[in-house]
């Protein structure tokens, strides 16, 4: 693919944003968009030819503005679809720390406390190997101390089976694979149990929930657990980059049992809205997502003990969870990012809480996470290089 086709497609989209983003700066603050497009887009072209990445979309916050998208690459290689900001990609587990805020939203109902024993709460099946003197509780599940395994249980969207439901997936894996408190298990199965708690306490079905909670109140239009029929047209293809054959390959669309984890799709203009959700203390355009004393919670790290680079290496030794986001100190700074892994797509985010300054890029792209983590710390550091 030729420089000149890879940044086709780049979009300032500056008239669209006037629209959506009102204030382009904070006072006194001027940015120099021009400058910070041509920086962008040479970044993410080179971020594309290392990481072998077929397309991505990218958007860039600062305060409760969406300042920048670009998009460049093929969403689908042979039919040559260049992505744009409105093309939809699975977005993973950056969705955990959406589903977390629906969760906290029923603790400030009273619903539950952060250190409860999660087993006050089950009654039709229970945690297995769970023991009532080292229980695992809501925090456990929220940073994934709890000892739950990874899991996956993948099924090809087209296939001849599907996940089960909730409680039937939960009732026979929900086992510990280790006691709570005695390192961290990056845990699928948590989140899971999460989806299945939030039903559970507030009468309603999960993702209708979600939708009312999350998606609906943030204008996420373009964010579901089933593609919509107005976001299918704009689907990209997942891919696999081959080194034998020096090519990328379709891979196979997939569910999973652990859907609530993260088998959601959506657009980098949605992730930009929940960037500055959280980057504005859980308040978007004036609505309140969870209160103040909460969020402080969700931004804090929650056990020393467990710190040093998550994933594939973000972002250095002072690392480790908050409430679902991965908190990192960076220059005196606070940082919180998470990632999202499917087969054939990537996605990630991080946002500084001191600067107001975010990232979002989503990719189809397999397993390019640490292509995308130095990305993001490039493009936060634009942004504020842009700034005057």
């Amino acid at each position: 693919m030729t420089h000149n086709k890879r940044i086709a497609v780049w979009i300032a989209l500056a008239a669209v944003l006037s629209i959506l983003a009102g204030p382009k700066a904070l006072p006194g603050q001027a940015i120099d968009r021009e400058g910070l497009a041509r920086a962008m887009e040479k970044e993410i072209e080179q971020t594309l030819e290392r990481g072998k990445i077929p397309s991505a979309t990218v958007a860039l916050v600062q305060g409760q503005e969406i300042i920048w998208t670009g998009a460049a690459g093929y969403s689908n290689i042979w039919a040559k679809t260049e992505a744009v900001p409105e093309t939809v990609y699975l977005i993973g587990s950056t969705f955990k720390t959406m589903s977390m805020y629906a969760l906290l939203g029923l603790m400030e109902q009273g619903k539950f406390r952060l250190d409860d024993p999660v087993y006050d709460y089950l009654d039709d099946f229970k945690i297995q190997g769970d023991d009532p003197r080292n229980p695992v509780t809501f925090r456990h599940l929220l940073t994934h101390t709890s000892g739950l395994p990874a899991d996956f249980g993948s099924h090809a969207v087209w296939g001849p089976t599907v996940p089960p439901p909730l409680e039937d997936y939960l009732r026979k894996s929900l086992r510990l694979k280790q006691p709570p408190m005695t390192g961290t298990v990056y845990s699928n199965t948590a989140y899971t149990l999460v989806g299945y708690l939030v039903e559970k306490l507030s009468g309603v079905r999960y993702k209708r929930y979600i939708q009312r909670n999350i998606f609906d109140p943030l204008g996420m239009t373009d964010t579901a657990f089933e593609p919509k029929p107005h976001m299918e047209e704009r689907l990209s293809i997942p891919y696999v980059f081959g080194s034998k054959t020096g090519r990328h390959v379709p891979a196979v669309r997939t569910k999973a049992n652990v859907w609530p984890a993260g088998i959601v799709y959506g657009t980098v203009l949605d992730q930009a809205k929940w960037l500055v959700a959280n980057l504005n203390h859980g308040v978007y355009e004036g609505h309140r997502l969870i209160d103040e004393e909460t969020f402080q919670q969700v931004m804090t790290r929650q056990y020393d003990q467990f710190t040093g680079p998550i994933s594939a290496g973000w972002l250095n030794e002072t690392t480790g969870f908050g409430l679902t986001w991965w908190m990192s100190e960076r220059e005196g700074e606070t940082l919180f990012a998470h990632s999202g892994s499917v087969s054939g797509y990537t996605a990630f985010m991080v946002g500084n809480l001191d600067k107001k300054t975010g990232f979002a890029i989503l990719t189809n792209g397999n397993r390019a996470h640490k292509h995308l983590f130095a990305l993001a710390i490039k493009a936060l550091d634009l942004i504020e290089q842009h700034l005057n």
